[in-house]
């Protein structure tokens, strides 16, 4: 985890300290947000969940929330607001792209919510991290997504760690 003791100075490093870089904004879908779907009061919670990360999440930025339950936006420690939003890709994008100004917008996943963007043709530069596990686990990503290898240039780079990171960029 990033600045905890461990880890690497290897290629999986390199590729942790380019995630923040250049990013005014990020987009993600509710279930990177929390665990809670439907009404956030239909689950027996309230507003008060406030993410997986703490009093000082590392977006250090705003960030998107793409739901269908809007709810007030939270502000917290380090710059990171999070705002709650219903809305299309492009709209959500149009958003997140006045708040970064001249930086760029990261879409930070879920998986469901990527498909959405890819469909919609607003990646420009996409980091997925392979990570080998048994088929049939989680959603996938590439349900839908076929002819992508016809839109962007891959490249692979395979790390000890056991991982593949694989950049798609717009051809």
């Amino acid at each position: 985890m990033f600045g905890e003791t461990g880890g690497s100075a290897g290629v999986d490093n390199a590729f942790a300290e380019r995630h923040s870089n250049g990013f005014g904004a990020e987009i993600m879908g509710r279930g990177k947000f929390g665990p809670q779907v439907g009404l956030w009061t239909d689950i027996g919670t309230d507003d008060e969940w406030r993410g997986w990360w703490g009093p000082n999440p590392p977006f250090h930025t705003p960030v998107f929330v793409l739901t269908h339950h809007p709810r007030p936006s939270i502000e917290m420690e380090g710059g990171n607001v999070f705002h709650f939003v219903d809305g299309s890709p492009q709209e959500v994008l149009e958003l997140a792209r006045a708040a970064a100004g001249d930086l760029d917008v990261r879409i930070g996943g879920g998986v469901t919510m990527m498909r959405d963007f890819l469909a919609a043709g607003l990646i420009d530069v996409m980091h997925v991290v392979q990570v080998p596990v048994l088929l049939g686990r989680g959603v996938r990503l590439w349900d839908g997504c076929e002819g992508i290898e016809a839109l962007y240039d891959i490249e692979a780079v395979p790390s000890p760690s056991g991982v593949t990171h694989l950049t798609f960029t717009r051809r």
